[in-house]
């Protein structure tokens, strides 16, 4: 199965960025895991969303191209975000107004927040709350919430808390193991077709 991840932060040489790369590794070293794809939005910014977008103008169709391979071509997703005042930044919100039912439909999703501090959660909630309603991307039940992010999670292990490093990475790759398992049990929703109206696009 392949996974994408997206990493939600604007910034360059992000936290975001940082955890995305120990996601990627993770998943690579499991059974189930055949490919990863990273969309780092600190490296590929989208423009703000315009109704555009809806007949197909040829500069968007040749920009959002390449992303809808990629998340069609995937089981599931890994979404990233920092909290930022409280909130999932704008570029990565912005992003799932980009992506549809077609892309990341009845996939699911694991939610990773990042904070410098001990906050984190306002970013599930509103991931959970508002992003998903008509690309129907799958939120599955669990996620993590990486709090003092500094401090876990880097290559060297001298800059790491030992034992806070090692829950995050044991927690990071059972939750990891509970996408792949939706991942694959989501597969023959998608193939029914059930999923699949015309008439019924939009989420209500």
């Amino acid at each position: 199965m392949k996974i994408a991840i997206i990493s939600g932060s604007h910034r360059n040489n992000s936290q975001s960025e940082k955890v995305s790369r120990v996601i990627e590794k993770m998943l690579s070293d499991k059974e189930h895991c055949s490919d990863t794809w990273i969309y780092n939005l600190a490296d590929n910014p989208l423009p703000l969303w315009e109704e555009s977008i809806w007949d197909k103008e040829p500069v968007w169709e040749t920009r959002l191209n390449p992303i809808r391979e990629q998340l069609q071509s995937c089981d599931g997703l890994v979404i990233v975000s920092p909290e930022w005042h409280g909130q999932v930044p704008a570029g990565l919100k912005n992003f799932f107004l980009m992506v549809s039912r077609f892309d990341v439909g009845h996939k699911p999703a694991m939610i990773v927040t990042v904070s410098s501090t001990d906050g984190g959660s306002y970013p599930v909630a509103e991931l959970r709350m508002s992003s998903y309603k008509n690309n129907r991307i799958c939120y599955i039940p669990e996620q993590v919430i990486v709090r003092n992010v500094e401090s876990v999670l880097n290559e060297d292990p001298a800059d790491n808390n030992e034992s806070t490093d090692a829950y995050f990475r044991q927690r990071i790759s059972w939750t990891l193991d509970v996408l792949l398992a939706y991942a694959g049990a989501l597969r023959p929703v998608r193939a029914s077709g059930v999923a699949l109206s015309d008439k019924f696009g939009n989420g209500m």
